[in-house]
């Protein structure tokens, strides 16, 4: 009896999980399946020189690591301590860890629920009236399964989804990696910028009292009037109180370069090079425009946003069709323990269910047109993104070149405007001009020196938008 009971209770197993797998591998996947779209992507990007645009090659600054591009040894220190510390880095870092296992939970609805429960119940009951008394010993294990099958690929689209939003959210941890590293060599540069304003800024401060001195003595030897005494004052206050607002801004710059390295704010210390000294060519290649959709990670999470997107009308196209699930309880069942798994102890109950909409009022329609109109919002961001991608470049690779050829007039009018308020203090100092030709020629000196480190700057600041623009910073 018991060989009986077994043979016929796994031949019962068998055709269940047999029926249930042809079902399931025969099942269909409803929806339609992602298919990258075609993309209008120029020859080359505008911006470039003629001989840039006839010489593109696959070459491209964005392919190069940061440490290349950036080769000022403290600048490198501050990224990595960035990269590591940065709260924005950490957070982008557990949305990943968050979609991971969102499809962990997502996939496992393919799969069967199992579970188990047991329960032993004792009674006795004393002598009652004419009743005699009695007891019962009752011991129960069941184990349960439930399987939903997905027939028509509904959980199949869930999971491809889920799969393409962790893909998504992974590309979205690399544009912030390369956006702190943009952010942080843009930062470091305009510290430096400031340090460089405020070195002029004091040159400038000590020569204009050695000025005042110069002129309080011809003052006094009644070669000069006072009016003369008084501009030269005036150069000096101005001097310094444009030191004391460079200090502030200096301060303010550290502050937020701290912040972005993930600490409170504190001094930045020490410095690395120069402003002037920081490398960085004269021509930077670009590459060819197609491979920026490979390149840039905000297109690629645009990508898989509007794959998850395509994956979710499977999903809700499915719910037109039967749902199908198959439940099982095998189990035992005996008022003795001793007997409990024996063969007439054994009890088990096999079910399926088909479940097919008739009527919903359009729910369902509506569902699978939203998931369309939201698949088309995914493509519309996705070829929006791809085009700001291609003006972002061309963008960066103009100013780059625009500010090269402001930067080379600057340097022309600093030298001119050195010259002019050497030559007018020579001047002064032998009587033949008042101190106004000395004061306007100070004025534009220093004026030009502070121009030529912003251009230095903007330089600078164009090299950190191109390689941003050409999707480079985000590998390590």
């Amino acid at each position: 009896m018991t060989r009986r009971f077994a043979f016929l209770h796994g031949s019962r197993i068998f055709s269940f999980t047999y029926s249930a797998l042809a079902l399931f591998f025969t099942g269909c996947t409803v929806g339609p399946n992602y298919k990258r779209p075609n993309t209008d992507a120029p020859a080359v990007y505008r911006g470039l020189t003629p001989e840039d645009a006839s010489s593109a090659s696959t070459q491209s600054l964005g392919d190069q690591k940061w440490w290349e591009v950036f080769q000022d040894e403290q600048l490198q220190k501050l990224i990595r301590t960035a990269l590591q510390q940065n709260y924005d880095v950490r957070i982008a870092a557990t949305h990943v860890l968050e979609a991971q296992e969102q499809l962990g939970i997502t996939r496992a609805n393919q799969f069967p629920n199992v579970s188990a429960a047991g329960n032993g119940t004792n009674l006795h009951n004393p002598v009652t009236g004419p009743f005699p008394a009695y007891g019962l010993t009752l011991g129960k294990v069941v184990a349960s399964a439930a399987w939903d099958i997905d027939f028509w690929g509904k959980y199949r689209r869930a999971t491809e989804a889920a799969r393409a939003n962790l893909l998504a959210t992974g590309w979205a941890r690399e544009e912030v990696n390369a956006t702190l590293v943009a952010n942080v060599a843009a930062a470091y540069f305009q510290l430096r910028e400031l340090d460089l304003e405020l070195d002029i800024s004091q040159k400038a401060l000590a020569s204009r009292k050695e000025s005042l001195e110069l002129t309080k003595t011809l003052e006094e030897h009644g070669i000069n009037s006072i009016l003369d005494v008084r501009q030269a004052e005036q150069l000096v206050y101005i001097a310094a109180a444009d030191i004391a607002d460079l200090k502030r801004r200096i301060g303010q710059q550290e502050d937020f370069l701290s912040v972005l390295l993930g600490n409170n704010p504190g001094p930045i210390d020490p410095r690395g090079k120069e402003l002037i000294d920081q490398p960085h060519s004269p021509v930077v290649p670009a590459g060819l425009p197609s491979q920026l959709l490979e390149r840039r990670p905000d297109i690629r999470q645009s990508e898989e946003l509007l794959a998850a997107a395509n994956a979710q009308i499977g999903v809700a196209r499915a719910a037109y069709f039967p749902d199908i699930s198959l439940t099982a309880a095998p189990g035992f069942q005996s008022s003795a323990l001793t007997s409990l798994f024996s063969g007439p102890a054994g009890m088990w109950t096999f079910a399926g269910t088909v479940t097919q909409p008739i009527f919903n009022a359009g729910q369902i329609r509506s569902g699978v047109r939203l998931a369309e109109a939201q698949r088309e919002e995914a493509l519309l961001t996705y070829q929006k993104n791809i085009q700001g991608a291609f003006r972002d470049v061309s963008d960066a690779l103009i100013a780059y070149q625009q500010n090269q050829e402001f930067r080379a007039q600057e340097e022309l009018l600093a030298r001119a405007a050195e010259d002019s308020a050497r030559l007018s203090g020579k001047r002064y100092e032998a009587g033949t001009t008042n101190y106004l030709e000395v004061l306007t020629n100070e004025t534009n000196y220093l004026s030009a020196e502070l121009g030529l480190a912003q251009a230095r700057l903007n330089e600078l600041l164009a090299l950190v938008q191109i390689y941003k623009a050409l999707g480079g910073g985000w590998q390590q």
